[in-house]
Parts: structure tokens; C-alpha cells; sequence
């Protein structure tokens, strides 16, 4: 059963249509995986019983003719959107054991769609984290190691049991969401495709909300095609929430391969940061050569506000947070903390749930809020943002199809290696990803080399609202320039 494994997204599709194997089989063969693979602590919550009825399901479709998009095909859900009837935390102690009632706008689509639910993947405690080293169950672990060492990296924050179980083939592929980089920065650590759409191109409804305007619901998965399929079914609009876009949703998947000859990509002079290791940025300059050599343009940009946007972001983020998990008292649902009065059961109930992290976020959203200090930060930090989209808009409006900048400042690190460090330290990480969330632009991470330890590195494409079919289409020529060799050495 091991080799069912080995198929992408789209070629399991079109084996379970020929009814090569079923879907109950397929699923079967991820359970086992998923059960063999429990070192890399990428499922919080199993649950193969409502997998194995869903597939039974989709095989009675697939026999009458009837097999949605997703038909029998095996997908990882994070932990941050509501599943009905199956717990969900945000991987935070607050949440506790908590239950919805009701299932989010995006899995509710995949469902419809014929999607096999495998359980609920880890992630950093209510998506705050660059390692997942936050969240209450302990860090998801990379399915990578450099080479010559059984050191434990992470995967990526926060959305990293859903790139680790997708590198360490424990689902076929999985939901994510994206603030700051959480969908590119795990994707980019574990050799898969993670892409951020557009602010709007997914509804927020019945995800577990960061900071509201910065959330995006986007895929991870095997390659470029997957990624396309996936989002497909994730895309949408939703009268529930009032930044759903009314647009139509585009055949993604159709553009993986389109050509890109005469598409003018821009390089910003400004990622180019001081301390960039070597290795990155001759990475950065093969994946501006192999669009060259695909007959695209390549071409200097600036975006001159860049330099600000990594300190607008945590003010912005945080400030939306601490109004965000405001709702989080310990009176409605979640955990509870008795005190004396309704404020100690307050204070009580949030120091005990929420972790370190999350409450230093909290106190920093909360400050710069503060009546004396809203227009000195978080009023200053919005007028950046707009700066920030500016640049982007210019570049775009001066014929620029895509941006391509490096994903990551580095390959994956240990668990633990920025344990004392400075918070600050691991904001960093965020450096060459916030900028899309800001501008609330489509970003695409996708593998293109190795690190010199043998680590997978990525490059990241920006495109402009509501055109990730240009994404998409770029993205697979660098991913056919690489030429693939990104699935990791077994050794759980």
C-alpha cells in the first residue's frame, strides 16, 4: 500500500477515476502513514473513522458517475479552521476542548467537493510563531535533516503540521493559512508549494481569526499543479464575510505550464538585505535565469518601503489580536479558570491559557491601542501599509507581471536553536513575506535548490490582486528548471 503514497494530488485523481484502487484504500494507506509517522507530531487530532465513512462515500460517488473535484483524495486540515462536530483549538490551552457546532466556508467547500478529512494539523498557538514551537502540543518536526546530522528542524510556523505532514507524505495535501508567511515560510522549509492568494480570494469564516486583516485561507501541497487544484476548491465567494470577493474563480490548474514568454518579472533591489547568505541569493539569481531562459523579461524594481514593513507588521498583527482574543474570557466556551470575581476568572483564565507568545502579542496589541499611543504607532504603522501597497501598485502599473524575490532568509533551523534569542530574532524570518500580506497580494513559495546541507530552499512569487494564474504559470517553469528531488529521506 506504501506506493499509493508516491502519486501527486492530480495523479491520485485520475487513478481513483480509472478505479485503479479505491478511495477507501487510498485513505487506508494515509492512515498508516499518518500512524507510522507520529514523530513528526504533524496531527493534533486523528480521525480515521469519519475518513474511512468519507471515503466509503466517495467511492459510491465515483461508481454512479457523480465524483466531485476532490473525489476520495486524503487532505490534512489545521488546526485553526472549525470543523463541525470535531475538536478545535488553534493548538492553544484556551480553547480547551471546544467543539464547533458548525464547519468554516473553506472545508465545508472541500467537503462538498468530495474531499477525505484525515484529522487536524499542528500549528504555532493561534497561528503566532515562525516554528510552531508555540503551540500547546509540542512543535511538528521536518521531515528534512541536513545532511550527516539527525538534529530535529522545524517546519515552519505557523501552519507547520500542515507542511510536514505534506513533505512526510502523511496527506496528500492540506489547508494552511497565511498572516505573515505561514503558508510560504513552512512550504519553503519542507520542499513544498505553499501559496498566500489574494486577501479575499478565500473566506475567513469559521477560521480561528489572528488578526483579520492580514488572515488567508491557501493550500500546501506536493507541486505547483496541487497547489493550483487545491485552491480551486478552496477559492470562493462567501456572503458571511464582508472582505469575501464576488469574483469568479478562476481555472488555476489551466495555467500551470502556460507559457511566460513576454511576462515581465521584477527583482526589488530592496530584499537584497544586509548578512543575506550566499547560498540565497544565488538561488535568487538562477530562478531570474530560468525565467530569462523561458523568454520572460527580467528586470530591477523598487519598493522603496519595504525597509518598514517587517516593524508596521507587529504593530498591525497584534493590534488586531488583542481585539481578536479579547472574545476569549473563559465564560462562553473553552477553558475555565474559577476566581473570585468575574474579573479574576478573566485574569485567571488567560493567564492559564494562553502561552507566552500569544500573551506578549496581546500586551504589545494592547499598548499600541492605548489612548496616548494610537496615533504615535498604530495609526503611523497603517499609513506605512498604505506606502507599502503604493510601491507595489507602481511597480505593477509600470508593466511588471510577477515579482520574484527569495521565500526565506535561510534554510530550516533546529527546534530550540532561537530559544534565548530575542523574539525579534525570530520575527526576522518573516522579512521577505510580510510585505504581501500588508500590500494583501497573492505570494507563491515554491522549491528551487538545496542548501549546502541538503535542505530544501524556495523562491517566492508576488503577483498582482487577484492574478495567481500568473503565479501559478511561473511558478511551474522554475519548478521544472529545478527538476524536482524534493521529498525527504525516510527515517521515522
Amino acid at each position: 500500500m506504501s506506493d499509493l503514497l508516491d502519486f501527486t494530488f492530480a495523479e491520485a485523481r485520475k487513478k481513483l477515476a480509472a478505479k485503479d484502487f479505491s478511495a477507501v484504500e487510498l485513505t487506508g494507506a494515509y492512515l498508516s502513514a499518518m500512524e507510522a509517522g507520529r514523530a513528526l507530531n504533524a496531527y493534533v487530532l486523528e480521525t480515521p473513522e469519519i475518513a474511512l465513512a468519507r471515503a466509503a462515500d466517495s467511492d459510491a460517488r465515483i461508481g454512479r458517475g457523480e465524483a466531485g473535484a476532490l473525489e476520495g483524495l486524503p487532505l490534512g486540515v489545521k488546526d485553526l479552521f472549525c470543523t463541525e462536530g470535531v475538536r478545535t483549538t488553534a493548538c492553544s490551552n484556551i480553547l480547551g476542548e471546544f467543539v464547533p457546532p458548525y464547519e468554516s466556508f473553506v472545508t465545508a467547500k472541500m467537503r462538498r467537493a468530495g474531499a477525505v478529512m484525515l484529522g487536524k494539523l499542528n500549528n504555532d498557538e493561534f497561528a503566532m510563531g515562525s516554528s510552531n514551537e508555540t503551540s500547546r502540543f509540542g512543535a511538528s518536526v521536518n521531515p528534512w535533516r541536513r545532511a550527516g546530522s539527525d538534529a530535529k528542524l522545524t517546519s515552519g510556523g505557523s501552519s507547520g503540521g500542515s507542511s510536514a505532514a505534506v513533505a512526510g507524505a502523511l496527506c496528500l495535501g492540506a489547508t494552511a493559512t497565511d498572516t505573515g508567511g505561514s503558508i510560504r515560510q513552512p512550504a519553503a522549509f519542507t520542499g513544498t508549494v505553499g501559496i498566500k492568494p489574494t486577501y479575499g480570494r478565500c473566506s475567513r469564516w469559521g477560521i480561528v481569526a489572528y488578526a483579520s486583516s492580514l488572515d488567508q485561507a491557501g493550500p500546501i501541497a506536493r507541486d505547483v499543479r496541487d497547489a493550483a487544484i487545491l485552491l480551486g476548491a478552496m477559492a470562493g465567494h462567501d456572503p458571511r464575510d464582508s472582505t469575501s470577493a464576488d469574483r469568479e474563480v478562476p481555472d488555476f490548474e489551466a495555467a500551470v505550464g502556460r507559457s511566460v514568454k513576454g511576462l515581465k518579472i521584477g527583482l526589488p533591489k530592496e530584499y537584497r538585505v544586509d548578512g543575506m547568505p550566499s547560498e540565497i541569493e544565488a538561488l535568487w539569481e538562477q530562478g531570474a535565469a530560468w525565467l530569462r531562459a523561458a523568454g520572460a523579461e527580467v528586470v530591477e524594481v523598487s519598493l522603496p518601503h519595504t525597509r518598514y514593513a517587517l516593524p508596521a507588521y507587529y504593530i498591525v498583527a497584534p493590534a488586531e489580536a488583542s481585539s481578536n482574543l479579547a472574545r476569549y474570557d473563559g465564560v462562553r466556551y473553552g477553558a475555565r479558570v474559577p476566581g473570585r470575581d468575574i474579573t479574576e476568572l478573566y485574569e485567571n483564565t488567560r493567564a492559564a491559557g494562553f502561552g507566552p507568545e500569544v500573551r506578549r502579542r496581546i500586551m504589545i496589541g494592547a499598548y499600541v491601542l492605548s489612548a496616548g499611543y494610537y496615533d504615535a504607532y498604530y495609526v503611523r504603522a497603517q499609513k506605512v501599509r498604505s506606502l507599502i501597497k503604493r510601491d507595489f501598485e507602481t511597480a505593477f502599473a509600470n508593466g511588471v507581471d510577477a515579482i520574484l524575490t527569495p521565500a526565506t532568509p535561510s534554510a530550516a533551523f533546529g527546534l530550540g536553536d532561537k530559544a534565548d534569542a530575542s523574539p525579534v530574532e525570530m520575527y526576522l524570518n518573516d522579512v521577505f513575506t510580510v510585505t504581501v500580506n500588508m500590500a494583501g497580494l497573492p505570494g507563491l513559495a515554491v522549491p528551487a535548490g538545496k542548501s549546502a546541507d541538503g535542505l530544501p530552499l524556495a523562491l517566492q512569487l508576488i503577483g498582482r490582486p487577484f492574478d495567481e494564474e500568473t503565479l501559478f504559470a511561473t511558478a511551474s517553469v522554475i519548478e521544472d528548471a529545478a527538476g524536482g528531488g524534493f521529498r525527504p529521506e525516510r527515517w521515522w
